[in-house]
Protein backbone atom coordinates (compact mmCIF):
# COMPACT_ATOMS: atom_id res chain seq x y z
CA UNK A 1 0.00 0.00 0.00
CA UNK A 2 1.03 3.61 -0.50
CA UNK A 3 2.31 4.90 2.82
CA UNK A 4 0.96 7.99 4.57
CA UNK A 5 3.45 10.87 4.61
CA UNK A 6 4.14 11.78 8.24
CA UNK A 7 5.70 14.80 9.90
CA UNK A 8 7.16 14.83 13.41
CA UNK A 9 6.82 18.28 15.00
CA UNK A 10 9.16 18.60 17.96
CA UNK A 11 11.35 15.92 16.42
CA UNK A 12 14.56 16.70 18.31
CA UNK A 13 13.23 16.11 21.87
CA UNK A 14 13.14 12.71 23.57
CA UNK A 15 9.56 11.90 22.57
CA UNK A 16 10.21 13.21 19.07
CA UNK A 17 13.25 10.93 18.88
CA UNK A 18 11.07 8.02 19.99
CA UNK A 19 8.61 8.84 17.19
CA UNK A 20 11.46 8.81 14.67
CA UNK A 21 12.68 5.46 16.01
CA UNK A 22 9.30 3.74 16.13
CA UNK A 23 8.33 4.93 12.65
CA UNK A 24 11.39 3.30 11.07
CA UNK A 25 10.07 0.59 8.72
CA UNK A 26 6.45 1.23 9.77
CA UNK A 27 4.17 -0.57 7.29
CA UNK A 28 1.71 2.34 6.96
CA UNK A 29 3.72 5.49 7.73
CA UNK A 30 6.80 7.14 6.23
CA UNK A 31 8.53 10.11 7.89
CA UNK A 32 8.81 12.81 5.23
CA UNK A 33 9.34 15.89 7.42
CA UNK A 34 10.97 16.67 10.76
CA UNK A 35 10.26 20.01 12.39
CA UNK A 36 11.55 21.71 15.51
CA UNK A 37 12.38 25.13 16.92
CA UNK A 38 13.90 27.92 14.85
CA UNK A 39 17.35 27.23 16.33
CA UNK A 40 17.31 23.73 14.82
CA UNK A 41 15.78 24.73 11.48
CA UNK A 42 18.04 24.44 8.46
CA UNK A 43 20.32 21.84 10.04
CA UNK A 44 20.45 18.16 9.21
CA UNK A 45 18.46 16.17 11.77
CA UNK A 46 21.53 14.27 12.98
CA UNK A 47 23.42 17.53 13.46
CA UNK A 48 20.51 19.15 15.28
CA UNK A 49 20.14 16.25 17.72
CA UNK A 50 23.88 15.76 18.15
CA UNK A 51 24.86 14.02 21.38
CA UNK A 52 21.31 14.36 22.72
CA UNK A 53 20.19 11.22 20.85
CA UNK A 54 18.71 9.22 23.71
CA UNK A 55 18.96 5.64 22.47
CA UNK A 56 21.55 2.94 21.98
CA UNK A 57 20.64 2.45 18.32
CA UNK A 58 21.54 4.93 15.58
CA UNK A 59 19.25 7.55 14.08
CA UNK A 60 17.44 6.02 11.07
CA UNK A 61 19.64 6.88 8.10
CA UNK A 62 16.94 8.48 5.95
CA UNK A 63 15.82 10.79 8.76
CA UNK A 64 19.38 11.63 9.85
CA UNK A 65 19.94 13.42 6.54
CA UNK A 66 16.65 15.33 6.52
CA UNK A 67 16.80 19.10 6.89
CA UNK A 68 14.86 20.26 9.94
CA UNK A 69 11.97 22.62 9.18
CA UNK A 70 10.90 25.42 11.51
CA UNK A 71 7.78 24.09 13.27
CA UNK A 72 6.16 27.51 13.01
CA UNK A 73 6.42 27.40 9.19
CA UNK A 74 3.18 25.48 8.87
CA UNK A 75 2.90 25.92 5.11
CA UNK A 76 6.32 24.32 4.61
CA UNK A 77 5.40 21.35 6.79
CA UNK A 78 1.89 20.98 5.36
CA UNK A 79 3.24 20.71 1.83
CA UNK A 80 5.20 17.57 2.77
CA UNK A 81 2.78 15.54 4.90
CA UNK A 82 -0.61 13.89 5.19
CA UNK A 83 -0.63 14.40 8.98
CA UNK A 84 1.74 15.20 11.84
CA UNK A 85 2.67 13.90 15.24
CA UNK A 86 3.28 16.71 17.72
CA UNK A 87 5.69 16.51 20.66
CA UNK A 88 6.86 20.09 21.12
CA UNK A 89 8.23 21.54 24.36
CA UNK A 90 6.44 24.88 24.75
CA UNK A 91 3.97 26.63 27.04
CA UNK A 92 0.52 25.08 26.95
CA UNK A 93 -1.22 28.06 25.40
CA UNK A 94 1.46 28.17 22.69
CA UNK A 95 1.08 24.45 22.02
CA UNK A 96 -2.69 24.70 21.68
CA UNK A 97 -2.34 27.65 19.30
CA UNK A 98 0.24 25.77 17.21
CA UNK A 99 -1.80 22.56 17.03
CA UNK A 100 -4.98 24.42 16.10
CA UNK A 101 -3.03 26.32 13.44
CA UNK A 102 -1.92 23.03 11.89
CA UNK A 103 -5.48 21.70 12.02
CA UNK A 104 -6.81 24.87 10.37
CA UNK A 105 -4.23 24.34 7.61
CA UNK A 106 -6.04 21.01 7.04
CA UNK A 107 -3.26 18.96 8.63
CA UNK A 108 -4.54 16.36 11.12
CA UNK A 109 -2.56 16.47 14.38
CA UNK A 110 -1.98 13.47 16.65
CA UNK A 111 -0.51 15.02 19.76
CA UNK A 112 1.59 13.76 22.62
CA UNK A 113 1.09 17.08 24.44
CA UNK A 114 -1.40 17.89 27.19
CA UNK A 115 -2.52 21.31 25.95
CA UNK A 116 -5.71 20.12 24.25
CA UNK A 117 -6.58 17.16 26.48
CA UNK A 118 -9.21 19.13 28.36
CA UNK A 119 -10.93 20.48 25.22
CA UNK A 120 -14.33 18.81 25.11
CA UNK A 121 -14.40 18.16 21.35
CA UNK A 122 -10.82 16.84 21.19
CA UNK A 123 -10.72 13.05 21.56
CA UNK A 124 -8.15 11.81 24.07
CA UNK A 125 -7.65 8.27 22.91
CA UNK A 126 -6.31 4.92 24.01
CA UNK A 127 -7.48 2.76 21.10
CA UNK A 128 -8.21 -0.25 23.35
CA UNK A 129 -10.35 1.86 25.67
CA UNK A 130 -12.35 4.57 23.89
CA UNK A 131 -12.14 4.29 20.11
CA UNK A 132 -15.78 5.45 19.97
CA UNK A 133 -14.68 8.94 21.05
CA UNK A 134 -13.36 9.58 17.53
CA UNK A 135 -16.93 10.44 16.59
CA UNK A 136 -16.45 13.85 18.24
CA UNK A 137 -14.02 14.86 15.48
CA UNK A 138 -16.96 15.86 13.27
CA UNK A 139 -18.00 18.51 15.82
CA UNK A 140 -14.42 19.69 16.25
CA UNK A 141 -14.06 20.19 12.50
CA UNK A 142 -17.19 22.31 12.49
CA UNK A 143 -15.73 24.48 15.28
CA UNK A 144 -12.41 24.85 13.48
CA UNK A 145 -13.98 25.28 10.05
CA UNK A 146 -11.95 22.43 8.54
CA UNK A 147 -12.56 19.48 6.24
CA UNK A 148 -9.47 17.36 6.92
CA UNK A 149 -7.83 19.04 9.87
CA UNK A 150 -8.42 18.11 13.51
CA UNK A 151 -6.54 17.37 16.73
CA UNK A 152 -6.51 14.05 18.57
CA UNK A 153 -4.41 13.52 21.69
CA UNK A 154 -3.13 10.69 23.82
CA UNK A 155 -3.53 10.82 27.61
CA UNK A 156 -0.87 11.26 30.24
CA UNK A 157 1.66 8.45 30.49
CA UNK A 158 0.99 8.01 34.23
CA UNK A 159 -2.51 6.57 33.70
CA UNK A 160 -1.68 4.12 30.93
CA UNK A 161 -0.49 1.40 33.25
CA UNK A 162 -3.52 1.17 35.53
CA UNK A 163 -6.47 2.48 33.47
CA UNK A 164 -6.20 -0.41 30.96
CA UNK A 165 -6.46 -2.84 33.87
CA UNK A 166 -9.57 -1.18 35.30
CA UNK A 167 -11.38 -0.80 31.96
CA UNK A 168 -12.38 -4.49 31.52
CA UNK A 169 -13.92 -4.29 35.02
CA UNK A 170 -16.10 -1.21 34.53
CA UNK A 171 -19.37 -3.13 34.56
CA UNK A 172 -18.58 -4.19 38.15
CA UNK A 173 -18.85 -0.51 39.08
CA UNK A 174 -15.47 0.63 40.43
CA UNK A 175 -16.27 3.39 42.93
CA UNK A 176 -12.96 4.32 44.57
CA UNK A 177 -9.38 3.98 43.38
CA UNK A 178 -6.18 4.80 45.22
CA UNK A 179 -3.09 4.69 43.04
CA UNK A 180 0.58 5.45 43.53
CA UNK A 181 2.70 5.64 40.39
CA UNK A 182 6.45 5.10 40.22
CA UNK A 183 7.54 6.95 37.09
CA UNK A 184 10.70 6.66 35.02
CA UNK A 185 12.99 9.60 34.33
CA UNK A 186 12.39 9.40 30.57
CA UNK A 187 8.91 10.73 31.39
CA UNK A 188 10.68 14.00 32.15
CA UNK A 189 12.65 13.78 28.92
CA UNK A 190 15.78 12.82 30.85
CA UNK A 191 18.43 10.13 30.95
CA UNK A 192 20.79 9.34 33.80
CA UNK A 193 23.50 11.10 31.81
CA UNK A 194 21.50 14.33 31.70
CA UNK A 195 19.98 13.96 35.18
CA UNK A 196 22.62 12.41 37.47
CA UNK A 197 20.77 13.75 40.52
CA UNK A 198 18.21 10.97 40.03
CA UNK A 199 20.71 8.19 40.65
CA UNK A 200 19.93 6.62 44.07
CA UNK A 201 17.05 9.05 44.53
CA UNK A 202 13.24 9.29 44.63
CA UNK A 203 11.38 12.57 44.19
CA UNK A 204 7.83 12.51 45.64
CA UNK A 205 6.51 15.22 43.33
CA UNK A 206 5.91 15.58 39.60
CA UNK A 207 4.26 18.88 38.77
CA UNK A 208 0.61 18.48 37.74
CA UNK A 209 0.85 14.71 37.57
CA UNK A 210 -1.41 13.85 40.51
CA UNK A 211 -4.21 15.93 39.01
CA UNK A 212 -3.80 14.43 35.53
CA UNK A 213 -3.83 10.93 37.01
CA UNK A 214 -7.04 11.66 38.90
CA UNK A 215 -8.95 13.48 36.15
CA UNK A 216 -7.92 12.12 32.76
CA UNK A 217 -9.32 8.60 33.29
CA UNK A 218 -12.78 10.12 33.68
CA UNK A 219 -12.55 11.56 30.17
CA UNK A 220 -11.40 8.21 28.78
CA UNK A 221 -14.36 6.50 30.46
CA UNK A 222 -16.81 9.22 29.39
CA UNK A 223 -19.09 9.31 26.34
CA UNK A 224 -19.79 11.49 23.30
CA UNK A 225 -22.95 13.57 23.57
CA UNK A 226 -24.04 16.54 21.42
CA UNK A 227 -20.62 17.05 19.89
CA UNK A 228 -18.61 16.90 23.10
CA UNK A 229 -17.11 14.34 25.41
CA UNK A 230 -18.92 14.12 28.75
CA UNK A 231 -16.64 12.83 31.51
CA UNK A 232 -17.60 9.88 33.67
CA UNK A 233 -18.52 10.78 37.25
CA UNK A 234 -17.06 7.64 38.85
CA UNK A 235 -14.81 6.28 40.18
CA UNK A 236 -13.24 8.76 42.57
CA UNK A 237 -9.48 8.53 42.12
CA UNK A 238 -6.77 9.55 44.57
CA UNK A 239 -3.27 9.57 43.05
CA UNK A 240 0.29 10.14 44.20
CA UNK A 241 3.01 10.24 41.53
CA UNK A 242 6.68 9.68 42.34
CA UNK A 243 9.77 9.98 40.15
CA UNK A 244 12.02 6.96 40.63
CA UNK A 245 15.56 6.08 39.38
CA UNK A 246 14.40 3.98 36.43
CA UNK A 247 15.25 4.72 32.79
CA UNK A 248 11.93 3.61 31.24
CA UNK A 249 8.66 2.15 32.55
CA UNK A 250 5.91 3.49 34.78
CA UNK A 251 4.63 1.20 37.52
CA UNK A 252 1.38 1.72 39.45
CA UNK A 253 0.24 0.26 42.76
CA UNK A 254 -3.57 0.24 42.69
CA UNK A 255 -6.30 -0.35 45.27
CA UNK A 256 -9.93 -0.41 44.13
CA UNK A 257 -13.43 -0.83 45.56
CA UNK A 258 -16.41 -1.96 43.46
CA UNK A 259 -20.15 -1.45 43.71
CA UNK A 260 -20.60 -5.09 42.67
CA UNK A 261 -17.50 -6.87 43.90
CA UNK A 262 -16.15 -9.43 41.41
CA UNK A 263 -14.19 -12.52 42.41
CA UNK A 264 -10.47 -12.77 41.79
CA UNK A 265 -11.22 -15.43 39.18
CA UNK A 266 -13.62 -13.09 37.37
CA UNK A 267 -11.03 -10.30 37.31
CA UNK A 268 -8.32 -12.57 35.92
CA UNK A 269 -10.72 -13.92 33.30
CA UNK A 270 -11.55 -10.38 32.14
CA UNK A 271 -7.89 -9.48 31.86
CA UNK A 272 -7.04 -12.70 29.98
CA UNK A 273 -9.84 -12.26 27.42
CA UNK A 274 -9.85 -8.50 26.91
CA UNK A 275 -9.85 -7.87 23.18
CA UNK A 276 -10.76 -4.61 21.51
CA UNK A 277 -11.33 -3.01 18.14
CA UNK A 278 -7.61 -2.22 17.87
CA UNK A 279 -6.88 -5.95 17.79
CA UNK A 280 -9.85 -6.81 15.56
CA UNK A 281 -8.72 -4.20 13.01
CA UNK A 282 -5.21 -5.73 13.01
CA UNK A 283 -3.61 -2.33 13.51
CA UNK A 284 0.14 -2.75 12.97
CA UNK A 285 1.11 -1.69 16.49
CA UNK A 286 -1.82 -3.25 18.37
CA UNK A 287 -0.51 -5.70 20.98
CA UNK A 288 -1.98 -9.20 21.06
CA UNK A 289 -2.69 -9.69 23.89
CA UNK A 290 -2.98 -6.16 25.27
CA UNK A 291 -2.92 -7.28 28.93
CA UNK A 292 -0.91 -10.00 30.62
CA UNK A 293 -1.27 -11.15 34.22
CA UNK A 294 1.66 -12.74 36.07
CA UNK A 295 0.99 -15.32 38.76
CA UNK A 296 4.55 -14.93 40.08
CA UNK A 297 4.53 -12.75 43.21
CA UNK A 298 7.51 -10.65 42.09
CA UNK A 299 6.21 -9.67 38.63
CA UNK A 300 5.85 -7.48 36.68
CA UNK A 301 9.33 -6.02 37.04
CA UNK A 302 10.37 -2.91 35.18
CA UNK A 303 13.56 -4.22 33.53
CA UNK A 304 12.00 -7.58 32.66
CA UNK A 305 8.54 -6.55 31.52
CA UNK A 306 8.39 -2.96 30.23
CA UNK A 307 9.05 -4.20 26.67
CA UNK A 308 6.09 -6.63 26.69
CA UNK A 309 4.58 -6.60 23.19
CA UNK A 310 7.37 -4.28 22.02
CA UNK A 311 6.38 -1.82 24.73
CA UNK A 312 2.75 -1.56 23.60
CA UNK A 313 1.30 -4.03 26.12
CA UNK A 314 0.45 -3.69 29.81
CA UNK A 315 1.49 -6.21 32.47
CA UNK A 316 -0.30 -6.83 35.77
CA UNK A 317 0.47 -8.76 38.93
CA UNK A 318 -0.05 -9.25 42.68
CA UNK A 319 -3.88 -9.25 42.61
CA UNK A 320 -5.06 -9.83 46.18
CA UNK A 321 -7.52 -8.63 48.79
CA UNK A 322 -7.13 -5.28 50.51
CA UNK A 323 -8.01 -4.29 54.09
CA UNK A 324 -9.37 -0.84 53.10
CA UNK A 325 -10.51 -1.53 49.52
CA UNK A 326 -11.74 -4.68 47.78
CA UNK A 327 -8.57 -5.51 45.86
CA UNK A 328 -5.06 -4.30 45.12
CA UNK A 329 -2.63 -5.06 42.32
CA UNK A 330 0.31 -3.60 40.42
CA UNK A 331 0.61 -2.65 36.74
CA UNK A 332 3.44 -1.69 34.40
CA UNK A 333 3.62 0.07 31.04
CA UNK A 334 6.43 1.48 28.90
CA UNK A 335 6.02 5.21 29.31
CA UNK A 336 7.64 6.40 26.08
CA UNK A 337 6.22 3.63 23.89
CA UNK A 338 2.68 2.85 25.08
CA UNK A 339 2.58 6.01 27.18
CA UNK A 340 3.88 8.49 24.63
CA UNK A 341 5.04 8.13 21.03
CA UNK A 342 3.87 4.55 20.55
CA UNK A 343 0.41 5.28 21.90
CA UNK A 344 0.11 8.20 19.49
CA UNK A 345 1.23 6.02 16.59
CA UNK A 346 -1.37 3.39 17.48
CA UNK A 347 -4.00 6.14 17.67
CA UNK A 348 -2.95 7.37 14.22
CA UNK A 349 -3.31 3.83 12.88
CA UNK A 350 -6.86 3.75 14.25
CA UNK A 351 -7.62 7.16 12.73
CA UNK A 352 -6.37 5.96 9.33
CA UNK A 353 -8.28 2.67 9.55
CA UNK A 354 -11.47 4.59 10.39
CA UNK A 355 -10.99 7.09 7.57
CA UNK A 356 -10.42 10.19 9.71
CA UNK A 357 -6.91 10.61 8.29
CA UNK A 358 -6.71 10.49 4.50
CA UNK A 359 -3.95 11.19 2.05
CA UNK A 360 -3.58 14.73 0.73
CA UNK A 361 -5.01 15.16 -2.74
Amino acid sequence: MEKFRVGVVGATGMVGQRFVSLLKDHPWFQVTCVAASARSAGKKYAESVGDRWAFDWPIPADVAEMTVVDASDIDAVAAQVDFVFCAVDMKKDEIRALEEAYAKHEVPVVSNNSACRGVEDVPMVVPEINAAHLAVIEAQRKRLGTKRGFIAVKPNCSIQSYVPAITPLLDFGPEKISVCTYQAISGAGKTFKTWPEMVDNVIPYIGGEDEKSENEPLKLWGHVENGRIVDATEPVISAQCLRVPVADGHMAAVSVSFRNKPTIEQIKERWANYETEAQRLNLPSAPKPFLQYFEEPDRPQTRLDRDFQNGFGVTIGRLRGDKLFDYRFVCLSHNTVRGAAGGAILTAELLCAKGYITRQA
